[in-house]
């Protein structure tokens, strides 16, 4: 079987100088986790898909929920390139274990 296990990474940097913005960057934030998307770095997200479709999805998903403002960015990579990147410091969180395609149920 041929392994087309994607990650669908969403990167953003979001006002928060005030009360409103600050509710909104909160906002999406819960709606991605939500959505199983986990913490890879501050204002980073992932989330393992199982194809090209899945991916297709969870994009329109994050577009649904964007805020009115700032900057937001999505990436679909393969999983060997997720896999190939580097930590130049620091290591994983915890939490990036769970991004792993054997988590993946299939049916």
């Amino acid at each position: 079987m041929i392994n087309r296990f994607m990650k669908v990474m969403v990167f953003f940097d979001l006002p928060v100088s005030i009360k409103e913005k600050r509710k909104q960057y909160s906002q999406f934030r819960k709606n991605l986790i939500k959505s199983g998307f986990i913490m890879v770095q501050f204002s980073v997200y992932a989330r393992t898909v199982r194809n090209n479709d899945d991916a297709k999805k969870y994009s329109k998903i994050v577009k649904s929920i964007l805020p009115p403002s700032g900057s937001v960015r999505l990436l679909i990579i393969t999983d060997r390139q997720y896999d190939s990147m580097e930590i130049l410091i620091g290591e994983k969180y915890a939490e990036e274990n769970y991004l792993d395609k054997r988590d993946i149920i299939e049916l």
